[in-house]
């Protein structure tokens, strides 16, 4: 019985050895000098790709172009030591790079300090997020995502990035609108209007070398090579002078090794991106290595590669660095310039570190051009058709929900015109207007709380003149909450604040009638909508001319502001319990 008892624990520490150290079955290799030569040179081969690659990742992330050097610093070597796949080349991504921007721009696109540190933490929370389902062998998590579902996504994100440099290539500059496809709309007016015919040139030069040597020259790094020559062409012929936008100054030197201070409230808005980038980036990771190790015919452990992916994200974090991912292009140098163990990924990564050491002044006169050129010419592997041609003809109703996710990821990107927690997102507020949404009966435990939060606006912007209250969440109001509502509306006017409503439900409606508060608040503050009620505050702030000089000259949710949509007073339905309902 206790020799049965040893085995077993011989065996469970066998398992969590290979865990923590799974470079052990290859690091043996590395004493044959062929396999120690190849492993080095693709390294190398691969440092020169990634090098330009995560720059260019990087500004796709909308984060200045060294964090992507610092995403490929430690995660390559760390995913190679603690993954198990052998050539599998970590770092950043195109896809992730935009999911990374899409989650972070409502978030902190208004600090740009704010929004590195939130990058890093999503890098972190990812890194958990893969590490524990690794350890609680759930590798086979990824096999729930429906390949049509994957193929439309990928489309999709592989249009919106490469539509999203556009301005970069023609070095155009327009303001964003709401949705993607506007501002994609003003960029081709901007193009038509005013191309900056210095970026262009670079641009094509940089797309043709690229394709011209990926395609008659495929052993050569095609990208480090066009990075090279046009950042001597822009030093030469003084492109920087000439309006085109370049690099600039890298900060020398490794990164620092700690986690920026940040609001950890606001990592629960992205608990569900971190997530989402977690399986997407696996999925793309262990993709890349079955494919890889059916041509090498080395054995995969997803599990094993989860907790590799996962410290390489926390390494990243540590290292000032935003999410990573397999890639799916250095994976493809490494592995045919004769990669044999993961100790290329390990050169790979101590040649970024030098880079970083000595050589990121030689970058300061690299084309922004160029960059957004690398972007494009990754990203069109990504954009395929016939992936979804085939999937119709196995099962039509799988090319249907591919183009369903294509369409529903295009559309959905920074177009949901929603209001957001100012405080959570770090968004700039208006000084004359303030909405408070309040979820929950208006009763007598909490009418004195909501008092306070009104009082509290108050107190918080002296030029306040309307207070909108977003009362969908609230059900229902006793004689406390009634009471209270009436004599605050009695003091504010006091104070010439107007209360204002949207989205009130019927049955809160028929109370305010029945009281009188209706008539109090003048029936024309209760609207249907918010968008409706901010519209109606907007306009009489402009009537007044007590606009701040930096205010907008109309509502920046529209537009086409129409007098009689402003101020009717909305149709209430009286003595019905169904809520009023939205336009």
């Amino acid at each position: 019985m206790e020799g049965y008892f040893i085995k077993a624990f011989a065996g469970f520490l066998r398992i969590w050895l290979r865990t923590l150290v799974p470079f052990r079955e290859w690091i043996g290799e590395l004493r044959d000098g062929h396999v120690l030569r190849s492993d080095i040179l693709a390294g190398i081969t691969v440092a020169m790709v990634l090098i330009p690659q995560s720059m260019a990742y990087a500004q796709l992330a909308g984060l200045p172009a060294h964090y992507g050097l610092y995403a490929s610093f430690l995660p390559p070597a760390i995913a190679a030591l603690l993954g198990s796949s052998r050539q599998l080349q970590t770092g950043p991504v195109a896809v992730v790079s935009l999911l990374t921007a899409a989650a972070l721009e409502p978030i902190a696109g208004s600090n740009p300090e704010g929004y590195i540190a939130y990058a890093i933490l999503l890098a972190l929370m990812v890194g958990i997020f893969q590490i524990m389902l690794g350890l609680f062998r759930l590798g086979e998590l990824v096999d729930f995502l429906s390949h049509p579902v994957v193929m439309g996504f990928t489309n999709a994100a592989a249009l919106i990035i490469a539509s999203s440099q556009l301005n970069k290539l023609f070095g155009v500059s327009v303001e964003s609108a709401t949705a993607h496809y506007e501002t994609v709309w003003r960029v081709l007016v901007a193009i038509f209007e005013q191309t900056h015919w210095s970026t262009t040139a670079m641009s094509v030069i940089s797309i043709c070398m690229m394709w011209y040597l990926g395609r008659h020259y495929p052993r050569i790094p095609n990208v480090l090579i066009a990075v090279i020559f046009t950042t001597i062409l822009s030093y030469l012929v003084d492109y920087a002078e000439k309006g085109g936008a370049i690099v600039g100054a890298i900060p020398a030197g490794l990164p620092d090794f700690a986690i920026p201070a940040v609001d950890f409230s606001v990592a629960g808005y992205l608990v569900s991106t971190a997530f989402v980038i977690s399986l997407v980036g696996f999925m793309e990771a262990i993709s890349i290595a079955k494919a890889m190790a059916v041509r090498t015919r080395q054995r995969l452990d997803a599990n094993q590669e989860l907790v590799g992916q996962g410290v390489s994200n926390l390494a990243s974090a540590f290292s000032q660095g935003y999410p990573v991912s397999g890639s799916f292009s250095r994976s493809a140098v490494n592995i045919n310039n004769n990669a044999v163990t993961g100790f290329s990924s390990v050169v790979t990564g101590a040649v970024v570190g030098i880079a970083l050491l000595f050589f990121t002044p030689v970058l300061y006169h690299l084309p922004q051009a160029t960059l957004a050129s690398v972007i494009i010419m990754a990203v069109i592997k990504l954009f395929r058709i016939q992936p979804i041609v085939y999937a119709w003809k196995v099962q039509p109703h799988d090319a249907i929900v591919a183009i369903a996710t294509f369409f529903l990821t295009v559309l959905s990107r920074h177009s949901d015109d929603t209001l957001r927690d100012a405080h959570a997102h770090i968004l700039k507020t208006c000084n004359h207007i303030s909405v408070l949404r309040f979820d929950g009966s208006l009763y007598f435990a909490n009418a004195g709380y909501f008092e306070d939060r009104v009082l509290e606006r108050i107190a918080v912007k002296p030029d306040l003149k309307y207070i909108l209250i977003d009362a969908e969440g609230i059900n229902e109001i006793d004689a406390t909450g009634e009471e209270m509502l009436h004599e605050l509306i009695t003091r504010l006017e006091k104070l010439n604040i107007e209360l204002v409503f949207a989205r009130t439900k019927a049955p809160l409606i028929d109370t305010f009638n029945r009281t009188g508060l209706t008539r109090l608040v003048g029936g024309r503050t209760l609207f249907r909508t918010r968008t409706l009620a901010l519209r109606y505050c907007w306009q009489h702030i402009l009537d007044n001319n007590i606009c701040e000089k930096d205010c907008p000259a109309e509502c920046p949710l529209n537009f086409n502001l129409n007098p009689v949509e402003l101020t009717r007073e909305p149709e209430m339905q009286q003595g019905s319990s169904d809520p009023v309902k939205t336009a």
